[in-house]
């Protein structure tokens, strides 16, 4: 014991030489594709059939009842589908369905199949009033179906008719290469020659329900998968039911990329053979796919029974997607100076959204604000600068309302509205109430704030009010035997620092751990900025004395349910690994490896951030990822962290979102870290959660009712990305 206290007091003392660090990778900014959907919804119930794009830009949805059209609809907006009167000879016809030809709208009713292009001169008669079905073909001739027969149209000739007995006729198709059409049924496919007259069943099998040509193949969809034929009916590649959902509904090719339509979602086949998936109203009114096809500026319709989802696919950088979340923050989510939470909105309806307290206002606040000293710091933004001045005018307001020195309040409010909540208090200003019971989430968020704004920001006035807030903070603290002592003069829940608080877990408890790195952290803040040696002394006694130092380097492995005989708080605490507390290391790293006591402490802190981080690379959340660079570090999975800040989706509402059910996943057993499958899922295909939670989790309840914000979701690990230089400045501009 007495050789490991020296070892101890040597590794506090050194001030070593470290070789210098590895040039780290830099990502180049260049734009990407970014996805966003605008929504449109029948007022009324339809049974909707197909949805198409002219080659002009006009879009037409045919349904049983008729044909409707996109009206109004913007990104976050959703637009309606109004009856389409815009021609009143076509109105008032009985128009069964439509399609495409040449581009062109072509539509068939109970007499005719017809259109409006080329002068109307279209208008080839039919003798099957119930028809629905079409496909066009070469020279102007078309097939069409009623469901159980089949009528070929010449433009010249004599039109013939054959009847379908293998079930349900569900799609007409046309291969302009071997010039014929393709009828599928719900149990044959068939080949059909216009000119041959001559109807040929060329493949067999039960609950067929869709399909398309592509790449000299049949690609067939069934109720469980789908499999590819060649143009004779053999079979080329099996049943594949590795989908995000295998009820098959449509299969469209758009810009030589293979869609399917299901059940639960649409999803696009990616070159690797993995599937983009495009389920939940982020994306579609509805999951049940009716029909898929191109839109109009590279979009793509994906028409359900309740409505459209526009699929758009826009050129972005990631400083233009930052800009657009800039605007997400400062219209809708700023809240007396805190990054506020929009919520009680009626299933995603911001128009109805209003602005909530939360009980990690001053946490939350303090990440937006952290990203916005990042932003400062990189680009000397005069906006970023006004940004950080009224949210630390919050964060102040947090000490000064309440009356107890030192301590933050968790939030503050206009009077009256919070009566029923009883950590709320009453203050000597009849206007307000503040929020008391603040835990050690919300006390490691401001020094993390306030410690980068005293490093990174020029400005005299913030600088010194910074320092001053960590020293008012931290004498608290000191003051109350590392406690955070609230106003009836007894420790808050979670402020606890004290050795017999902290010592009391069993060593493989992540609290003992995280309180001690934490602490550790703001005391060395503390002392950095303020050089009062009561934080650095104080700091050293708990590393040596009471083996702080030894709790926070204790590597992850450890970590992990208490045993059997330990208390019944402890193994509350241990259930599963918390990710809150994952986000409450990472925002104390900032202070315990930028403000070590000396380069030695530096580099063992560093091996005990990465020793983190590598439980952590699964998740490929570009938060922790970034700032695990500040210890140097080149391989931070840098690729993995663009991937997270590319794919986060620009519609940040919460969504119900549900993937529990698909097939394209791997699941694994349950474990302690909460992973849940082999591959994280893109963030646009999850449900809306901040860095405290699992982005394993596959199934969220959200019911459109809150717009989470992007201060510290998205511009956080952007900002801190740009500060440290491993993410350029826009390479290119691509819009205004």
């Amino acid at each position: 014991m007495k050789c490991h206290f020296l070892l101890l007091g040597a590794l506090l003392s050194s001030s070593a030489l470290f070789a210098q660090k590895p040039k780290l990778p830099v990502h180049q900014d260049v734009p990407f594709v970014q996805e966003y959907s605008i929504k449109y919804y029948f007022k009324d119930a339809a049974e909707p059939l197909k949805a198409h794009t002219d080659l002009n830009g006009a879009i037409k949805v045919s349904t049983k009842s008729g044909l409707y059209q996109l009206y109004a609809g913007q990104f976050l907006y959703p637009g309606t589908l109004e009856k389409d009167g815009s021609y009143r000879p076509i109105a008032d016809k009985k128009i069964a369905n439509l399609g495409l030809y040449q581009h062109q709208f072509v539509m068939i009713d109970d007499k005719s199949v017809l259109s409006n292009a080329w002068a109307g001169k279209l208008f080839a008669k039919h003798s099957l009033p119930d028809a629905y079905l079409l496909a066009g073909g070469k020279d102007f001739s078309f097939l069409i179906s009623n469901g159980s027969q089949l009528e070929y149209l010449p433009k010249e000739g004599t039109p013939w008719k054959e009847s379908i007995s293998s079930g349900k006729v569900m799609d007409l198709k046309y291969d302009a290469g071997s010039d014929l059409f393709y009828a599928l049924s719900e149990n044959a496919l068939y080949s059909v020659s216009g000119k041959d007259k001559k109807l040929q069943k060329i493949y067999s099998a039960n609950d067929l329900t869709c399909f398309e040509l592509f790449s000299g193949k049949i690609v067939v969809g069934t109720k469980n998968g789908y499999l590819e034929l060649d143009k004779t009916g053999k079979v080329v590649t099996p049943l594949q039911q590795k989908l995000p959902w295998t009820d098959l509904t449509c299969i469209s090719v758009i810009d030589n990329q293979l869609w399917f339509g299901s059940t639960s979602g649409a999803f696009m086949r990616k070159p690797d053979g993995k599937f983009n998936y495009y389920a939940s109203e982020r994306w579609i009114p509805s999951d049940k796919v009716v029909h898929i096809a191109k839109g109009d500026e590279n979009s793509v319709l994906i028409l359900t029974d309740k409505g459209v989802g526009k699929i758009v696919f826009t050129k972005m950088t990631l400083q233009e997607k930052a800009e657009f979340y800039d605007k997400q923050v400062r219209t809708r989510h700023i809240r007396n100076g805190f990054n506020g939470t929009l919520a009680r909105m009626k299933n995603g309806n911001l128009s109805t959204g209003t602005l909530q307290d939360s009980d990690n206002d001053g946490l939350w606040t303090s990440m937006y604000l952290g990203g916005e000293i990042f932003r400062y710091a990189a680009t000397k933004d005069p906006k970023a600068l006004q940004h950080c001045r009224e949210s630390l005018d919050a964060m102040e307001r947090l000490y000064t309302i309440n009356g107890v020195p030192g301590f933050p309040s968790r939030s503050f409010e206009r009077t009256g509205y919070k009566y029923e909540d009883k950590p709320w208090r009453r203050t000597s200003d009849p206007e307000w109430d503040w929020k008391s019971t603040t835990s050690s989430d919300e006390v490691i968020g401001h020094i993390f704030a306030f410690g980068a704004m005293a490093e990174l920001i020029d400005d005299k006035d913030l600088k010194s009010r910074s320092i001053a807030l960590i020293d008012t903070l931290m004498s608290h603290i000191l003051k109350n035997d590392m406690y955070l002592v609230d106003w009836d003069g007894k420790p808050t829940l979670w402020g606890k620092w004290h050795p017999d608080y902290v010592n009391s877990f069993p060593t493989n408890v992540g609290d003992r751990k995280l309180n001690s790195s934490n602490i550790t952290a703001m005391l060395q803040t503390a002392y950095h900025f303020t050089k009062k040696e009561k934080y650095k002394t104080k700091a050293l006694e708990l590393m040596k004395k009471h083996g702080y130092y030894e709790n926070l380097m204790r590597p992850m492995k450890v970590i992990g349910q208490a045993p059997g005989n330990a208390s019944d708080w402890s193994k509350m605490l241990s259930g599963d690994w918390n990710h809150s507390d994952d986000e409450m290391y990472y925002m104390g790293y900032w202070g315990l490896y930028r403000y070590a006591f000396n380069d030695t402490l530096k580099a063992n802190y560093k091996k005990a951030i990465v020793d983190h981080w590598q439980y952590e690379r699964p998740e490929k959340d570009g938060l922790w990822n970034i700032l695990t660079a500040i210890t140097g570090i080149p391989d931070f999975d840098l690729e993995e962290s663009v991937w997270f800040l590319q794919e986060y989706p620009l519609d940040m509402i919460d969504w119900t979102v549900k993937n529990s059910h698909r097939k394209d996943i791997e699941m694994l057993p349950p474990n302690f870290i909460e992973q849940l499958t082999k591959e994280v899922l893109p963030p646009d295909e999850v449900g809306m959660i901040r860095h405290n939670n699992s982005r394993f989790l596959l199934d969220r309840n959200g019911r459109g009712s809150v717009e989470l914000r992007a201060g510290e979701t998205w511009l956080l690990p952007y900002w801190a990305g740009r500060y440290l230089g491993v993410i350029s400045g826009p390479t290119t501009v691509t819009k205004k």
